[in-house]
């Protein structure tokens, strides 16, 4: 078992946090907020007062932040956590930021000499609690070989997709895909629902059919179909909207970055872009159906 430090203990990360715990690693924690703090220690961790503190003694090294900036914020510059990683050290970055911003951090960790990967997730809260998320990582195979037992903790399937800052151009991909699946199943099912139709029995019909995703098996958006779904609790929990608004900024700029075109995500962008402004930015975002279902 290992020494792990882990910062940022959030909807995503307090729950890897504790499956950390439940397979006997022990753990260093670190959070803004202090009702974060005090979960992970009821269920076994110890509280560090800084994240300097938290990694003075680690292993291995785990990070869930929400931008690019909190992530270069915490490892670089004076007074930033790589200066205070024991030599030899493990960093898994789990965020989800720029590739550019991974490649950074990861350039000046090797400098260091700290092996880094970033391994940002798949799975959402669900995956985060049950320990069945999906880790995309990208950096070195070495790195990743150390790293595998640690994240298996915490998931089920790994994939490495290439050098560092792959794991977050891969993850990306995902994150737009996912975003226009959603806010297209929730306007087929608002549709439906217009017409009169049941949106649990229109949901399990697609969830079977040609339309089917993980937003109509897993994260429904439509309240009342799937219980353990945001949607049916407020779309409270779950992965933010402004979270999902990031990713697609992130992926737009990758794609501006190579003179890639991606219409749909743009399109999808700019629906979250107004359901933020409409006022759900902290909702999850399965709450794009707001914007196109009266009551929802």
């Amino acid at each position: 078992m290992s020494s792990i430090a882990f910062i940022g203990l959030g909807n995503m990360g307090g729950p890897m946090a504790a499956n950390l715990l439940k397979a006997g690693h022990t753990l260093h924690v670190f959070d803004l907020a202090a009702d974060a703090i005090a979960q992970a220690v009821s269920q076994g961790a110890t509280a560090a007062s800084t994240a300097i503190e938290a990694v003075r003694s680690a292993e291995v090294v785990i990070s869930m932040l929400p931008a690019s900036r909190h992530v270069e914020g915490l490892y670089l510059g004076e007074g930033g956590l790589l200066s205070h990683i024991p030599a030899g050290a493990l960093v898994i970055d789990c965020s989800t930021i720029a590739p550019a911003s991974a490649q950074k951090v990861a350039k000046a960790a090797n400098a260091r000499g700290l092996a880094m990967i970033d391994a940002p997730v798949s799975g959402g809260t669900a995956g985060a609690t049950a320990g069945t998320l999906t880790f995309i990582v990208g950096g070195d195979s070495d790195a990743l070989a150390r790293a595998r037992p640690v994240l298996a903790n915490m998931g089920k399937n790994i994939f490495h997709v290439g050098a560092s800052g792959a794991g977050q151009v891969a993850k990306l991909c995902n994150n737009m895909a996912l975003g226009v699946i959603m806010a297209v199943t929730g306007e087929a099912i608002a549709l439906g629902v217009a017409h009169g139709l049941d949106p649990a029995v229109l949901s399990q019909m697609m969830a079977v059919s040609t339309s089917r995703s993980w937003a109509t098996e897993v994260c429904n958006p439509w309240p009342g179909v799937l219980e353990n779904a945001p949607a049916s609790r407020g779309y409270t929990g779950g992965f933010g909207n402004d979270l999902m608004l990031k990713d697609l900024g992130l992926a737009a700029e990758a794609a501006m970055g190579i003179g890639a075109s991606i219409p749909l995500g743009e399109l999808a962008r700019n629906l979250y872009a107004m359901n933020s402004q409409a006022g759900n930015g902290g909702l999850d975002f399965s709450s794009v159906v707001k914007l196109v279902a009266k009551g929802s």
